[in-house]
């Protein structure tokens, strides 16, 4: 009840008021709109970090880490859950072990994880990476495990199902396919899969407020939040260790434009590692708009971009990297899918008009 009175009081204080959009344009326009879903209770909270040429043109936090305690956002040191932006630092996690010698993208499943219950096909990492290997996705409540699993051992929730399609003939996004990508990372490398992704990857971009969720877990992590029709409740507990790499992870807004920044320079990774995590995969000859751990589609004005949204217990998030811009979108909000992507996409879109101009 306290959450309804909170969220009551904030609606009806003399605090921040509703910004007219009349008149305005780009950066000013986009400031506008995502400060009113701040101002009338569509979200508790969201950090945004906007860059371009590398430069950034808007990082602010809106509304509250934690809405009980007043506690604004910080873009530059409040953790989100980044939900499957995850995906994306394990796909060059992934092109560094392919440099490295450790893996190959056609290696079979197999070769690395052989204790993993055979199936009637065959399937690849690059299958896994591209969401074409046939691993069936949630079923129920399976998005919200709070079980103390470690990458390894979750595979008994879903080992004993068979393929939902035969590899590489059909496309099914999923987080399990990164449970069974990041298990045979780790076990191609010989050490943790979270370690690997430290040192090979976090730290060189200098992705230095980035963790998993069992170590980010800090004073400066937001509350997670659910919406509901009066107020934001704190979400359900949930345990996301064993799908880091699908969705785990814990960053800030800064991180995430670190990493998106990276990207545009090519940083980190050859540039034919890069062609090959980024190019949409195919079957059938229809593209999947998805290379290996990135998005690879056209926003609503057609703009080319990779990237991800994600979507998970307490948070939403946007990460948009358009390489004919050379701009960055970061954007995280503490709340379970809060259907605004909408006024999202208005914002990114106010600010690259006016560029494109």
């Amino acid at each position: 009840m306290k959450s309804v009175f909170t969220y009551l009081k904030k609606l009806f204080s003399s605090g921040p008021k509703v910004k007219s959009l009349e008149g305005l344009q780009g950066l000013e326009r986009a400031d506008a709109l995502f400060h009113n879903l701040a101002v009338e209770g569509q979200i508790p909270g969201m950090a945004v970090a906007i860059l371009e040429n590398g430069n950034p043109i808007l990082q602010k936090g809106y509304g509250y880490a934690c809405v009980e305690e007043n506690i604004p956002v910080d873009p530059k040191n409040t953790l989100f859950r980044i939900a499957s932006i995850s995906k994306c630092i394990t796909g060059l996690a992934l092109g560094k072990m392919m440099e490295e010698g450790i893996l190959n993208l056609d290696d079979s499943f197999y070769t690395h994880v052989s204790y993993f219950p055979r199936k009637k096909h065959n399937f690849t990492l690059r299958q896994l990476a591209s969401h074409t290997a046939g691993i069936r996705g949630y079923r129920g409540k399976e998005y919200a495990l709070n079980q103390p699993f470690g990458i390894k051992d979750s595979i008994s929730v879903f080992q004993d199902d068979p393929l939902v399609f035969e590899p590489g003939k059909g496309y099914l996004y999923n987080s399990f396919d990164f449970v069974l990508l990041s298990l045979a990372m780790q076990e191609a490398c010989g050490m943790p899969f979270e370690d690997y992704v430290e040192q090979k990857v976090l730290h060189p971009l200098g992705m230095l407020h980035t963790f998993p969720p069992k170590t980010g877990d800090t004073d400066t992590s937001a509350q997670w939040y659910t919406r509901t029709a009066l107020c934001f409740k704190k979400a359900v507990e949930v345990d996301n260790f064993y799908k880091l790499a699908g969705g785990g992870y814990l960053s800030t807004s800064e991180d995430v434009a670190r990493l998106g920044q990276a990207i545009l320079d090519q940083k980190l990774l050859q540039k034919e590692t890069y062609d090959a995590l980024l190019t949409a995969q195919e079957f059938n000859g229809r593209s999947t708009y998805y290379g290996l751990g990135f998005q690879v589609s056209q926003d609503t004005q057609g703009r080319p971009f990779v990237g991800h949204v994600g979507s998970s217990v307490g948070a939403y998030t946007n990460f948009f990297v358009y390489p004919n811009e050379k701009v960055v979108v970061s954007v995280l909000i503490n709340c379970t899918d809060p259907k605004m992507q909408q006024t999202l996409d208005a914002a990114i879109t106010a600010i690259l008009d006016l560029r494109s101009l």
